[in-house]
């Protein structure tokens, strides 16, 4: 289950939940699962406001924003991952109503290693969530 942290200066982001849920949908689907709620209720967005002295890049500007998406280890071929990055970026830029903030936007894929996955206090391996969804799909 992807979780997605988007860190910003605050004032940024007008409509923070829009966002955050429009970013777990897009997630989802380019990992392209199935829309059920072991996915919808466990695929998650968080925005976080920053200070506007809590971050800098090397020549001093501060008008930046970073994205986080941790997936599981493979869940994302290249073709999905720039696809991803694409959309999240061109989101983060609508949100912000600053087109420019695309070119100020990173965004980090990251893959959580096995038994990385902590839901309901069961800490699940790519196997391990594999079964589960098939088992909820009638397909064990």
């Amino acid at each position: 289950m992807p979780m997605i942290d988007v860190y910003a200066p605050a004032g940024v982001i007008g409509d923070k939940k829009k966002l955050a849920q429009e970013l777990a949908q897009t997630v989802m689907r380019w990992e392209k699962v199935p829309v059920i709620p072991f996915f919808t209720e466990n695929t998650a967005a968080f925005v976080h406001e920053l200070p506007d002295d809590a971050l800098s890049d090397a020549g001093g500007g501060g008008d930046h924003v970073r994205v986080q998406v941790t997936t599981n280890a493979g869940a994302l071929d290249r073709e999905q991952q720039l696809g991803v990055v694409q959309d999240i970026t061109a989101q983060v830029a609508a949100a912000a109503g600053d087109p420019g903030l695309a070119a100020r936007t990173w965004v980090a894929l990251t893959e959580a290693v096995p038994g990385g996955w902590g839901i309901g206090g069961h800490a699940y391996t790519n196997d391990e969530i594999v079964q589960h969804v098939r088992s909820l799909l009638g397909k064990s």
